[in-house]
């Protein structure tokens, strides 16, 4: 698999964004304990095995507003082998059966499990449903590959300002911090915070 790098690099010439962003690395190597999710009513997680097309659609949903980016860059016949890989699983949240959020699950780290993306729509931020969608992520990483030592996610600061706190909730220890400065083409038309342009 690729390395963001070798795909989400702007055309020669053309207008970017400059965003410096601090990202922040976290760990959870202890399993919760496996009392099931108990959803309220309408409310669902479904496994899914997208196509390009729909991928694209629940990670521009998701992710617009948070600077999520280079999945938008990687080509449709890298991102087609991608969501092909046996070590990934991708569920869904929904709410009355409207896709409320998602999250990627990736085994390919083993002994490690990376999330590679969790998040919910904003039409359904601030409604409880984060802590319990993460705690059904996290129980999925563990149940779901034998001898997996720990979960892996990042997050930065251009995430929703209650990621990194619900990360620490749940369990999760930070290990690592970098700051990175990306170059964002502005044909992906995202809007990049005052705060976050370098």
């Amino acid at each position: 698999m690729a390395h963001p790098s070798d795909y989400a690099r702007p055309l020669s010439g053309e207008p970017v964004e400059h965003v410096q962003v601090t990202v922040v690395f976290l760990r959870l190597s202890t399993p919760p304990m496996a009392r099931p999710v108990v959803w309220p009513a309408g409310v669902s997680v479904e496994k899914t095995r997208p196509s390009v097309a729909e991928y694209r659609q629940i990670y521009d949903a998701v992710g617009h507003d948070w600077l999520w980016w280079m999945r938008r860059m990687m080509p449709d016949d890298m991102l087609a082998a991608h969501l092909a890989r046996a070590t990934l699983d991708i569920r869904l949240l929904k709410v009355n059966g409207r896709v409320a959020g998602f999250y990627e699950l990736d085994a390919s780290y083993a002994p490690y499990v990376n999330l590679n993306y969790f998040g919910l729509t904003p039409d359904f931020i601030g409604q409880g449903l984060g802590g319990m969608f993460l705690r059904h992520a996290v129980l999925a990483a563990f149940e779901g590959s034998p001898g997996v030592r720990g979960l892996l996610v990042n997050t930065c600061s251009a995430d929703h300002p209650r990621a990194l706190p619900g990360y620490l909730r749940a369990g999760f220890v930070e290990y690592r911090r970098e700051v990175e400065q990306w170059e964002i083409p502005t044909r992906l038309g995202l809007s990049v915070p005052a705060h976050l342009r370098g």
